[in-house]
């Protein structure tokens, strides 16, 4: 009647016991640190410094690699252990009934214990702890590569964004300047100083000057939108890029080279050839056969006259059939694809190098022009053709003449600069270049 209580004080004291050593774990070990999402406010002006940062916290492919890393880490701790079979323990226990007429059969019970260790031989845990290395080298550098175009990508889509406001604050400034000359028209029709053609063309010109305003007004919302989904924050933040939109730079082209050719990406293909080639060796050493040793301790024979046996056992397997030639291909297979892909990358890495630095330079040429020998001229015509409209020099189709010019300059200055800022970011895109 007594072993009804008993039991259920310990089943009390073993679910207490359980809930203290569960609480002791989780202070010992805390969970691992989770990301954190940030978001600027809303209506936030946003410097590219930011951007990077915003996009290298949220991106979930940046994330999702930072996580993997784990499994090349746990990789490496296992390749690193003394050895990589564990031991065997085995235990053997036997019971003797011996007949012995007209007396009673005589009883006793044997054991034994053995403990077999088995040893690799011919270089299979080095081959095999070098490709683990260097599989977490890959990742390391495929981390690199991954934020390096997550960077390039943030900045293509910033320079968008600073473009089309830059375009935005050109028609808008066109606009004031086609409605002031509108205005002033009207007040000559009315007086009979003009005629209505001139203000009609005046109208037409402000309508389309609206027109084209609210055309960038939507590309401008979208880029933002493209922008803000990067940054995975919110849709309905307002984002205002701020910064410069151009850049000097100046790139010389043995520089790049060499820059392209320490390119995380080449160093992720480089440590794949190289964890390859150590699994390659990994499997042709294992054609050889691992030994196996082992020792036993035991009991034999009847109470009266047991005898104590320990003995060594040496076990090894004879390679007669089994020759691992599947592994050995598909690892020479493996190591081929992956010596290819790097020579290939290679190749094709320097030649876009070599593409866009000769880009970059023609479109430099073509912006410097286009500073020093186009714009001054026309924001000095429009400068002039404001002062001779208002003193009555010059009509109306004269002022949108002069004014359409210096708004196509200023276009193709802008387009120019916005172009050769995104040929920048896919020449360091190209070579790996770090800011």
């Amino acid at each position: 009647m007594k072993r009804g209580p008993s039991l259920l004080w310990l089943f009390a004291l073993a679910l207490f016991s359980k809930e203290i050593f569960a609480q002791a774990a989780g202070q010992q070990s805390p969970p691992p640190a989770s990301f954190s999402r940030t978001e600027p406010a809303q209506d936030a002006k946003l410097t590219l410094e930011e951007a990077w940062r915003l996009a290298e916290q949220n991106n979930p492919a940046l994330r999702a690699a930072l996580a993997g890393r784990m499994a090349a880490e746990g990789q490496v701790a296992d390749s690193r252990s003394l050895l990589w079979n564990n031991p065997e323990l085995s235990y053997e226990n036997n019971r003797h009934r011996i007949p012995q007429p007209p007396a009673a059969d005589q009883r006793y019970g044997e054991w034994t214990v053995g403990l077999s260790q088995t040893l690799e031989i011919a270089g299979q845990r080095r081959y095999r702890s070098d490709a683990a290395l260097d599989d977490l080298a890959a990742m390391d550098a495929s981390v690199a590569e991954l934020r390096l175009q997550l960077r390039a990508d943030v900045e293509e889509h910033f320079v968008k964004v600073m473009a089309l406001q830059r375009r935005a604050a050109i028609e808008t400034e066109n606009l004031k300047l086609v409605e002031s000359a509108a205005q002033a028209l009207r007040k000559r029709v009315a007086a009979g100083e003009s005629s209505k053609l001139d203000g009609n063309l005046a109208a037409i010109e402000a309508e389309r000057t609206r027109n084209q305003l609210s055309g960038i007004d939507e590309q401008l919302g979208m880029a933002r939108a493209e922008l803000a989904q990067l940054l995975q924050i919110s849709p309905g933040t307002e984002l205002t890029a701020v910064g410069e939109l151009g850049r000097s730079r100046n790139y010389r082209r043995d520089e790049l080279l060499e820059r392209a050719a320490q390119r995380p990406q080449l160093e992720v293909l480089a440590k794949r050839e190289s964890a390859a080639r150590n699994r390659l060796s990994l499997e042709r050493a294992s054609v050889y056969p691992d030994v196996t040793l082992g020792v036993r301790t035991s009991r034999d024979g009847p109470t009266e006259a047991r005898d104590r046996i320990l003995g060594f056992t040496v076990s090894v397997p004879l390679p007669l059939f089994k020759r691992n030639q599947a592994g050995i291909g598909k690892a020479m297979s493996e190591f081929s694809q992956a010596q290819i892909e790097r020579q290939t990358n290679e190749r094709d890495m320097r030649a876009t190098a070599l593409a866009q630095w000769t880009r970059h330079e023609q479109i430099k040429s073509r912006v410097e022009r286009l500073k020093q020998s186009v714009l001054p001229p026309l924001d000095e015509n429009l400068r002039l053709s404001r002062l001779a409209f208002q003193a009555g020099e010059i009509g109306v189709t004269e002022l949108l003449l002069v004014n359409r010019q210096v708004l196509d300059g200023r276009r193709d200055a802008l387009e120019a600069e916005t172009e050769l800022r995104l040929t920048q970011i896919a020449l360091e895109r190209a070579t790996g270049w770090t800011p």
